[in-house]
């Protein structure tokens, strides 16, 4: 085995909370005050996350998420609307240093190397699954993974999700979806693209089972010792004034980044 990560799991948190671990640790591991790490988390009350750039408005219906205690965040990474379920989904994140030579400078080759760990965990449940560029994960030729990544401060972030059971109808809810296509066909059309580990195995599936499973997933894919740990003191203080005075704003939640990180209405 190689060397040692720390890994923080399995936590519960609000959609605020857990994107600021992640940002939390990213700085510090840029400043050589925290270790590569691994974590695997769940989203209390569910969420819906949008990528860096989307325009909040025109991804998520706001007041259904209001009106069904739905927290609503922006990720520091790219990508589409997703709809985090607090009963259906395991979601990891990995922050590593950029020189590791375990992370290749290729984005898609990191990609594929990250995500064998969700393949090996899924093998490990009797899921035959398979990397897909440029960052999902499918079984069966129906998704079951979905991933994001960046890279900032000379560290690597990737988090991404692992379908335990699926929740169509919120999804289509809470998502800003045109009522033409919110139908039965439609309904029926994401089915038969997204799957999930309860769905292939054809039986019900705890949420330790998968973290279990993906724990020793990634360890195996990454060739690394992964070593119980918690957020220490500077970690869990730098989480706070970022969960605070970023992540539970309306400025950074509603307000659309420019490519400099500069926000504006």
């Amino acid at each position: 085995m190689g060397e040692a990560w720390r890994l923080l799991g399995f936590g519960v948190y609000d959609a605020y909370t857990n994107m600021a671990i992640d940002e939390a640790l990213l700085t510090l591991r840029s400043k050589g005050r925290s270790p590569n790490t691994i974590r695997f988390y769940r989203w209390k009350p569910s969420a819906v996350s949008i990528g860096y750039f989307q325009i909040l408005e025109q991804e998520v219906n706001v007041d259904s998420c209001h009106r069904r205690g739905i927290d609503i965040i922006r990720r520091m990474t790219g990508g589409g609307a997703v709809y985090h379920d607090y009963e259906g989904e395991v979601t990891y994140s990995i922050i590593v240093d950029q020189e590791n030579p375990k992370i290749p400078d290729d984005i898609l080759k990191s990609y594929e190397v990250v995500c064998k760990g969700i393949v090996l965990g899924l093998e490990r449940l009797g899921i035959r699954a398979e990397f897909k560029p440029i960052n999902d994960i499918v079984a069966n030729g129906r998704k079951i993974s979905g991933n994001a990544q960046t890279r900032r401060l000379g560290v690597v972030v990737q988090h991404g999700t692992v379908l335990v059971r699926t929740d169509v109808k919120t999804m289509f809810d809470v998502l800003k979806v045109s009522e033409e296509k919110v139908s039965d066909k439609m309904i029926r059309s994401v089915e038969e693209r997204v799957t999930s580990i309860e769905r292939e195995l054809g039986r019900d599936v705890g949420f330790n089972e998968v973290f279990e499973a993906l724990k020793h997933g990634f360890s195996e894919a990454l060739d690394v010792k992964l070593v119980e740990g918690t957020l220490d003191e500077a970690e869990s203080e730098l989480m706070a004034r970022l969960r605070d005075g970023k992540y539970m704003t309306r400025m950074w939640n509603f307000d659309r980044p420019t490519a400099t990180g500069v926000l504006h209405p």
